[in-house]
């Protein structure tokens, strides 16, 4: 599990929980709703948001190839 660089807490529970956060932060910024002094800070979040999530992502990929033998196959909806 990933965590912020200055404390020991998580930067989220699950992916889930991750990118809803990330999204709501991407709203805010673009609609203009946070104040200067802390765009830096949500940009920042949203960072740590998007790498949280793509380690994810990356993981399970990682577990279906190893499932599948090495090779990751076409995901089919059926």
């Amino acid at each position: 599990m990933q965590t912020t660089r200055d404390s020991a807490q998580p930067i989220a529970q699950s992916y889930e929980s991750a990118l809803q956060e990330l999204e709501q932060l991407v709203a805010r910024l673009e609609g203009g709703q946070l104040p200067l002094d802390q765009l830096l800070g949500g940009y920042q979040r949203g960072a740590q948001l998007l790498d949280f999530c793509r380690a994810k992502l990356t993981a399970v990929e990682n577990q279906v190839k190893l499932l599948e033998g090495g090779e990751l196959k076409p995901w089919s909806a059926d």
